[in-house]
């Protein structure tokens, strides 16, 4: 079983653009949607993702918060594109940052499409005690906010945001 520890964060700023040593397009889609999680008819969320030239099917628990249960499989580009088409909801486009920063790899993600103007960054954690260094362009976190899940900007992009949300005023 696969354990993701994963913190979230609104990204202020464009000091981590310098810092960036890769980037990978991304374009990703759900076949249950956020609809299904809220009722409890789902444990998990189904992601399909094509990275560059790789694609991967994901399964996530349902848990909002820094720890939840992933399971993620390669399978074939081909395969993935023929998924994306069944998927409900929008699909989500963005540019994946990688970025280092004390001993840490961040992922920031600049988000395309009905999501553009959102940048968020994450960074995995091998326990979640794990002490790290937050880089001034992270901002406030917004773990435990279910909106910024990528499963519910496929359901309800940015673009869709009242004003308070977009100013991260919950």
């Amino acid at each position: 079983m696969g354990i993701e520890i994963e913190r979230k964060f609104l990204v202020v700023g464009d000091a981590w653009r310098e810092a960036a040593h890769k980037v990978a397009p991304m374009a990703q889609g759900y076949l249950n949607d956020l609809a299904a999680m809220d009722k409890g008819a789902m444990k998990a969320s189904v992601r399909v993702r094509i990275a560059g030239d790789e694609a991967f099917l994901n399964l996530k628990s349902r848990e909002l918060g820094h720890t939840r249960e992933e399971f993620d499989y390669p399978i074939p580009v081909d395969d993935a594109r023929a998924l994306l088409a069944l998927c409900v909801g929008g699909l989500v486009d963005k540019r994946r940052h990688y970025v280092e920063h004390a001993g840490f790899v961040w992922e920031v993600d600049e988000f395309l499409g009905d999501n553009a103007g959102l940048v968020v960054a994450e960074i995995e954690l091998p326990s979640a005690d794990t002490a790290f260094e937050r880089p001034a362009w992270a901002g406030r976190e917004v773990t435990d906010s279910s909106r910024y899940y990528n499963l519910a900007l496929s359901t309800r992009p940015f673009a869709q945001w009242s004003p308070a949300e977009r100013a991260g005023e919950d």
